[in-house]
């Protein structure tokens, strides 16, 4: 199909990529890399009046060191990513779609697209990251908690870009890890589990995050699976038992590719899995 018609601008800086979503109303779109946004558009799921190219402002691709923070442009692509060598993030952008995707998509142009069965989204949420966005009120950080609001749907505003994402260093003896389900032919996450655990010096938990994808209509924390693991020795059985709660509290979506039943199976399988990994890259394995 061909999607509807709209505007084309390419501005080429941010205060003219602002301006342009501030005069379209909400009824524009900003093209990053396009691997989501366009098969969308032409199966008319989407139809923005207007699209607002950011790929030509200068400044928006980097991954830099700032303090104990890693610091990403939002037109980072995955690729880069994946050879940055960045815990965890690096092996959940390793297994984003195919080369081709890798090569052209955006960490920026994920997170705010958010895909209900994005891989990078879940990595960023338990990471702790922060996002910086940019609007016609100026520049605001947002936490990476309040940031995935619904299906597709994300805290910008509007007429906000998304610049940079933040992430903070691992502290103590922490191990990270993403597992995935995917469907074979999009690589899309029926079910894909980010961990990231934290021990004391006895192997108790002193803190996990753990962020799932595919499994509900956004992006979520497991705080129930955090919260069965707080303070329990990282033991097998524990954490098995800790990975029974991966979808409490959640729709689980259903599909041609999987029913509830069998995500909700898969979310706790992956989770088991995800953080019996993160616990031996923590204790040196």
């Amino acid at each position: 199909m061909f999607p509807a018609p709209f505007d084309y601008v390419a501005p080429a800086s941010l205060d003219e990529a602002v301006q342009a979503l501030a005069n379209a109303g909400g009824e524009a779109k900003v093209l990053a890399g396009g691997h989501s946004l366009l098969p969308m558009m032409k199966l008319r799921l989407a139809q923005p009046s207007m699209l607002v190219d950011i790929g030509k402002i200068q400044g928006l691709s980097y991954i830099r060191q700032e303090g104990d923070v890693t610091v990403i442009g939002a037109l980072t692509t995955h690729a880069e990513v994946e050879r940055a060598n960045i815990p965890l993030l690096s092996e959940t952008a390793a297994v984003v779609g195919d080369l081709q995707v890798r090569n052209r998509g955006t960490l920026g142009g994920s997170l705010a697209h958010n895909d209900p069965a994005g891989d990078l989204p879940a990595a960023v949420l338990a990471l702790g990251a922060e996002i910086k966005a940019v609007g016609k009120n100026g520049e605001r950080t947002i936490p990476i908690d309040q940031f995935f609001v619904d299906l597709l749907t994300t805290a910008l505003r509007e007429d906000e870009i998304l610049t940079e994402v933040r992430i903070p260093a691992l502290k103590g003896r922490t191990g990270v890890s993403y597992k995935k389900f995917p469907q074979p032919a999009s690589r899309y996450a029926i079910c894909g589990v980010a961990a990231v655990v934290t021990l004391g010096a006895d192997n108790t938990v002193e803190s996990a995050r753990i962020a799932i994808t595919g499994v509900g209509p956004k992006v979520y924390r497991a705080t129930a699976v955090e919260q069965a693991l707080q303070g329990k020795t990282a033991t097998e059985e524990n954490i098995k038992a800790a990975a029974e709660h991966a979808a409490d509290g959640v729709d689980v979506n259903g599909d041609i590719h999987a029913s509830p039943e069998y995500r909700a199976h898969l979310a706790k399988v992956f989770t088991r899995r995800a953080v019996e990994e993160a616990v031996r890259r923590a204790q040196g394995g």
